[in-house]
């Protein structure tokens, strides 16, 4: 049987630098010993598909007349910054569908040519994507 002071010669003696090549750093030599995800990126997959998105609304010739009314009587007030809540669709880059975000804020201009709504806040809204126009005293 062996015993611990047949290795007397060796014990204190400092451990071997490779010649050859550098010693791997902890952080490289713990990642080996890391657990193995099969399936990187599936969770992002499911998380994608349970996220909702709501269809389009399309607007009646009606309601279409009634946002261009609505347009051209904040046309009239624009000296006065009129405060407007604004309802779009966004469509979603992903998947079918889109979202309605809400713009509000004071009304700065009005581009024709380019057919937007610009806000004091920097916000610019297409005069295509508004699904609604509301005007009044909002809280900014």
């Amino acid at each position: 049987m062996t015993s611990i002071h047949d290795y007397n010669d060796i014990l204190n003696l400092p451990r071997p630098e490779p010649k050859r090549h550098l010693r791997m750093s902890l952080s490289d030599r713990a990642a080996q010993f890391s657990p193995f995800a099969a399936l990187t990126g599936y969770s992002g997959v499911i998380d994608e598909a349970g996220r909702v998105t709501e269809e389009k609304i399309y607007l009646d010739d009606r309601e279409k007349d009634r946002i261009n009314r609505r347009l051209t009587k904040l046309q009239t007030q624009i000296s006065s910054r009129p405060k407007v809540k604004i309802t779009v669709y966004a469509p979603d880059a992903k998947k079918k569908g889109g979202s309605y975000p809400i713009y509000q804020g004071r009304l700065e201009k009005i581009d024709t040519y380019e057919r937007l709504l610009i806000l004091t806040n920097g916000s610019k809204v297409k005069f295509d994507d508004i699904i609604r126009i509301e005007t009044g005293n909002f809280p900014e």
